[in-house]
């Protein structure tokens, strides 16, 4: 889970074991939360928009948050993280997994 205090901290990490356990380009399957508004479903499609992404959206058992799992080829470590920084900075109250 990635929040503002360890941000920096925790991409240099994922980048590191990116570059240490991937093939590039790869698939890669990014795991988001949010409490359940269209709208933010709508934004985080968005950015995903013309990459030839999966999207798959699953609500809660009592439909207050949903899960969204993106599955999409990316070219390098660096474009996964600046995909994860944009919806971090686009999306209010997403929790990346």
């Amino acid at each position: 889970m990635v929040n503002p205090t360890n941000s920096e901290e925790f991409y240099n990490n994922l980048k590191e074991k990116l570059q240490d356990t991937s093939m590039w380009p790869t698939e890669y399957l990014y795991k988001f939360i949010i409490k359940s508004d269209v709208s933010k479903i709508k934004l985080i499609d968005g950015i995903f928009d013309n990459m030839g992404a999966v999207i798959k959206t699953k609500p809660s058992k009592n439909g207050n948050y949903t899960s969204i799992s993106i599955n999409v080829v990316m070219k390098n470590p660096d474009a996964v993280i600046q995909k994860y920084k944009a919806v971090g900075s686009q999306v209010e109250g997403v929790i990346s997994l």
